[in-house]
């Protein structure tokens, strides 16, 4: 990171990944909202307005960086059927992990109060995924550091940010 041309290059290319995974979490909970069990819908609100605000937020920080903000996709293919609360309860999981991934990355690639924003973010989810899940995850943002070692979730929520939650695993960026 020490050439400031490939740290540029290198925090755009994240943020636009983040502002991506917004834009799919967004979707996402506009999903599962409307299957999410009553004593949970405030939870789920809550979350749809926070991905909401970031998604706001990295939209001009990436126009300030100087690169034209990914566009949100009409609609995007879920990972899995969400049919129930329980699948909508799993989907909002997925969804926090997902978007604590691209974050790890931001944190990694920027610096100065974006690097602090995107800390905050990947904060902001992992803990969500905890409420969703019921448990935490050894190293949230980290996917390759799963319980069960097999890293089968790293590479698939490496996509391209553009992706579209359904077309891959770890795609709902």
């Amino acid at each position: 990171m020490s050439d400031g041309t490939a740290t540029s290059d290198a925090t755009r290319e994240a943020a636009q990944a983040a502002l991506a995974a917004e834009h799919a979490a967004v979707y996402g909970y506009g999903v599962l909202g409307g299957r999410v069990a009553a004593g949970r819908r405030a939870e789920a609100t809550a979350a749809y307005h926070a991905h909401r605000s970031r998604r706001d937020a990295l939209v001009r920080r990436v126009r300030d960086l100087g690169a034209e903000p990914v566009a949100a996709r009409a609609a995007y293919a879920l990972p899995f059927a969400v049919p129930d609360a329980a699948a909508a309860v799993r989907l909002a999981a997925v969804l926090e992990d997902r978007v604590a991934d691209v974050y790890s990355d931001l944190v990694r690639a920027a610096e100065g109060p974006l690097r602090r924003q995107a800390a905050d973010a990947l904060r902001e989810s992992a803990v969500r995924a905890v409420r969703w899940r019921g448990s935490g995850v050894p190293f949230p943002g980290l996917v390759e550091h799963t319980a069960d070692g097999s890293g089968a979730a790293a590479g698939a929520a490496k996509t391209a940010a553009g992706a579209a939650p359904g077309n891959g695993p770890g795609s709902a960026h």
